[in-house]
């Protein structure tokens, strides 16, 4: 008998991906309290992961949507989507700037974590990937705790800064701060990142890209 493993998961998934972006919580209705500070952060974030996704799609690297059900276990990405873009809600303009395309993947995920009682721990293992982009927000809360939870899992990780928000800036520093310096994450801005040589893996960066460092 064989493993059990799929190895090409119905043929849905690229071969060797070692790298995967996450865009963590960006379909986002903002409607909660403190978003109207998160929007001033949010907006202008969204338009640079949009390009970051872009460059990273380019590169054959996949895209991957980890995303809070809001509290609606019957939601899925169709259904979060048209709410954030519909309902009249302030998340539209973020929601339409980062709009999934069909061959992003999309995991709903409960809690803080984007690992918390999700299928991200099978897909990025399908996937090969054993390095982390991650983006989204806010920085302070999922972001930290998905980051946190890939350290454990010894995933690379990347967290671009100009690609995270909070609702407060200095909240968002301090996040940042935190993952460079305790979950080892670079987080060099990604206008600075080199999509090619993380592919490449350790070898194939140059020192700021896994040290810690906020770039070369």
């Amino acid at each position: 008998m064989g493993s059990g493993k799929d190895d090409d998961l119905h043929g849905n998934v690229p071969d060797n991906a070692a790298v995967a972006l996450l865009l963590i919580d960006v379909i986002n209705d903002l409607e909660f309290p403190g978003a109207d500070e998160l929007a001033r952060y949010a907006f202008p974030m969204a338009e640079r992961i949009a390009a970051l996704k872009r460059r990273a799609k380019a590169a054959g690297i996949p895209v991957i949507y980890v995303n809070d059900n809001f509290g609606r276990w019957q939601s899925d990405l169709n259904k979060l989507l048209a709410h954030s873009l519909q309902d009249g809600v302030r998340g539209p303009r973020m929601a339409e700037l980062l709009r999934p395309d069909e061959d992003d993947y999309f995991v709903l995920k409960p809690k803080h974590s984007g690992f918390f009682s999700t299928t991200l721990d099978l897909l990025l293992d399908y996937l090969q990937a054993r390095t982390l982009i991650l983006t989204g927000v806010a920085g302070n809360i999922c972001i930290l705790f998905t980051a946190n939870d890939a350290y454990m899992r010894d995933f690379r990780l990347y967290v671009p800064g100009d690609c995270v928000a909070s609702n407060r800036a200095e909240d968002n520093e301090y996040a940042l701060e935190q993952m460079r310096v305790v979950l080892k994450a670079d987080v060099t801005p990604s206008t600075a990142l080199d999509l090619a040589a993380l592919k490449r893996g350790p070898g194939g960066v140059g020192r700021g890209a896994w040290a810690g460092g906020r770039g070369p």
